[in-house]
């Protein structure tokens, strides 16, 4: 039986740095039908994550990612340990209806359209009709689905679905938004915004759980990291502890005369003994490259595809003075 304790069941707003989640000796064994152990998906976990940080759990497939996802949701129990979510055990209600969650996949009412589906979810937090569609309008337009917004989710691409699936988990202004693969489906641009919002979301005080394999997307938002293998946490802490290499150091400067950088490179050779020292030319990596190309030939030409860029931009800012943090 999971450890549990019992809490109020209301509690102040926490300040910056209050801790948000807290995990400890987390585990979850699944069974077969005969009570048998099956496989043990979570193993011994433990962490926090506090109020405005963009906290990452890594790992392959299969590692416990998921599985941890729906432990801090309430939707398993775990086998043994201790969750508490805003001071209260995940399945309280109060505890929920501060929570946004995006699965993995997006599971949504095919024949309704993208306005009636953020209403939909919005009744469910007993919001009021003219806040809900207020909501509704500012979060399509910030997702890039307004000028779709009566087609039916049917019809969506995946790409698409991700993003009525993202606005759905934002439509309660949560104070904690998990996010399982979010960028999956999307194209770079899709992606840029998606990592866009969730800085902005933490600019706000929102706290943000990511679950990822694309490395890149942790790197790009994360505070910190947890990296599971076998449902055991491998690695934790910030992307600058775990990958700084403090026996090397870089130099960067301007475009030298040729016979300056050999003087110079003289003197560190020198003074590098028969460690190597390297010169070479810095560059961008491939999605800064790509978002320049498409924000150039955004000048000239038009697309028939989702709207993205700069006006999501404008509306993740309108969405950060428009409802004020809980």
């Amino acid at each position: 039986m999971p450890v549990t304790e019992t809490k109020p069941e209301t509690a102040p707003p926490l300040p910056a740095g209050e801790v948000v989640v807290t995990v400890r000796g987390l585990t979850k064994v699944f069974k077969d039908f005969w009570g048998r152990p099956k496989a043990r998906a979570v193993d011994n976990v433990e962490f926090e994550v506090r109020r405005g940080e963009v906290f990452g759990l890594l790992g392959p497939n299969g590692s416990g990612k998921s599985t941890t996802v729906k432990l801090l949701l309430g939707l398993l129990h775990p086998t043994r340990g201790y969750i508490e979510v805003f001071g209260r055990p995940p399945r309280n209600v109060a505890t929920k209806e501060r929570i946004g969650y995006l699965p993995e996949e997006s599971y949504l009412y095919r024949y309704l359209d993208s306005a009636e589906t953020l209403d939909f979810f919005g009744n469910l937090f007993h919001l009021p009709p003219g806040e809900r569609a207020n909501r509704a309008r500012q979060l399509l337009e910030m997702v890039g689905l307004n000028q779709v917004r009566r087609r039916t989710v049917g019809e969506f691409s995946k790409g698409m679905q991700r993003r009525i699936g993202l606005a759905q988990a934002l439509i309660n202004d949560p104070d904690l938004v998990i996010l399982d693969e979010p960028t999956s489906g999307l194209d770079p641009i899709g992606c840029r915004e998606v990592k866009d919002l969730i800085l902005a979301l933490a600019r706000r005080g929102k706290t943000v759980i990511l679950s990822s394999h694309l490395l890149a997307d942790v790197e790009d938002v994360c505070d910190r990291v947890v990296i599971y293998y076998g449902g055991r946490i491998q690695a934790m802490g910030s992307l600058r502890e775990l990958l700084a290499t403090p026996d090397r150091l870089r130099i960067t400067t301007p475009a030298l005369p040729r016979p300056t950088l050999e003087r110079a490179l003289d003197i560190l050779r020198q003074e590098a003994g028969d460690r190597e020292v390297l010169l070479d030319t810095p560059t961008q990596n491939l999605e800064s490259y790509f978002l320049g190309v498409v924000e150039r030939a955004k000048q000239t030409e038009l697309t028939s595809g989702a709207i993205s860029g700069a006006r999501g931009r404008r509306c993740a800012a309108a969405l950060d003075t428009a409802t004020p943090g809980r």
